[in-house]
C-alpha cells in the first residue's frame, strides 16, 4: 500500500474521476464448487472530458477479493485471499454452511450476502497523494459492491508498507495513517483486523470533504456575482 503525507496542486479535478470496476473469470466456471474467491481490480482514471496532463490521467488501484462465507475454504483459497484472512474467515465464521458468523461480529454488523470484501492494496499515483483521495476512492468502490456483500476487511502491517517506506519507523507511521482512514470511511479494529459493515453510512460521507472543496459554486460559475 502506498501513501504519502505531502504532494503538490492535483492535476485534475478530482471529481472527475471515474472509477472501472473488473472482475475476470473463466466463462465455465458457472457452478458452485467452481467459484474461487473472486478477484476485483478497481482502476481509478481522470474521465476524458477533464483537461489532465495526459501522464497522470490513471490516480490508482485499488486491488479487492470476495470470498463467499458459505462454502468450504482450501489450500488454493490462501493465494488469492492472502494468509491472513483465510485464518480470519477460519476464526470468523462458525458455520460454513450458512456463512454464520461469530455472534460478537455478528451482532455489529447490519444484514447481508454472506460474503466478504477483502481490500488487499491501495496505490495512488505520486502527483495525487496527499489529498485525501484514498479514503474517498475505497468508500466509492467498496460502496459499489456493497449489494453484493455483507462486510469488508483489512489487515495492516508495516510490512506492507516497507517497499515505500525508507525505513521502518516511516513504514510503521503509515500504518498508522493508513488505519486511521481506514477508520473515517467506517471501518474499526476487531481482533486485530480491520472491518466495515458494508451499509455505514460513513462510505456515503466520506466524498463530502471534496464535494465540499471541489463542487463549482456560483462564484466559480462564468457571469457569477460574489457574494457580500
Amino acid at each position: 500500500m502506498t501513501m504519502a503525507p505531502d504532494a503538490p496542486d492535483l492535476p485534475a479535478n478530482p471529481l472527475n474521476i471515474r472509477l472501472s470496476i473488473r472482475h475476470d473469470r473463466l466463462w465455465w466456471h458457472i457452478d458452485d464448487e467452481d467459484h474461487l474467491p473472486e478477484r476485483w481490480d478497481v482502476s481509478a482514471d481522470v474521465w476524458e472530458l477533464e483537461l489532465c496532463p495526459e501522464p497522470f490521467r490513471h490516480v490508482g488501484d485499488i486491488s479487492l477479493v470476495i470470498a463467499d462465507l458459505q462454502r468450504e475454504r482450501n489450500l488454493l483459497d490462501s493465494v488469492a485471499l492472502g494468509e491472513w484472512a483465510l485464518e480470519f474467515i477460519a476464526e470468523t465464521v462458525l458455520d460454513s454452511a450458512d456463512g454464520r458468523l461469530h455472534p460478537e461480529l455478528d451482532a455489529q454488523l447490519s444484514e447481508g450476502p454472506p460474503r466478504m470484501v477483502i481490500l488487499r492494496d491501495v496505490t495512488l499515483g505520486t502527483q495525487w497523494r496527499g489529498h485525501g483521495l484514498a479514503g474517498p476512492l475505497i468508500a466509492g468502490a467498496l460502496r459499489t459492491l456493497a449489494p453484493t456483500a455483507r462486510l469488508a476487511a483489512c489487515r495492516l502491517s508495516p510490512a506492507d508498507f516497507r517497499g515505500s517506506a525508507p525505513d521502518r519507523v516511516s513504514a510503521e507511521l503509515a500504518a498508522v495513517r493508513m488505519a486511521g482512514m481506514l477508520e473515517r470511511i467506517g471501518f474499526y479494529r476487531w481482533r486485530e483486523v480491520h472491518v466495515l459493515d458494508l451499509r455505514n453510512p460513513a462510505l456515503l460521507e466520506a466524498r463530502m470533504s471534496l464535494l465540499n472543496n471541489w463542487w463549482p459554486t456560483e462564484h466559480d460559475e462564468p457571469g457569477g456575482q460574489e457574494g457580500p
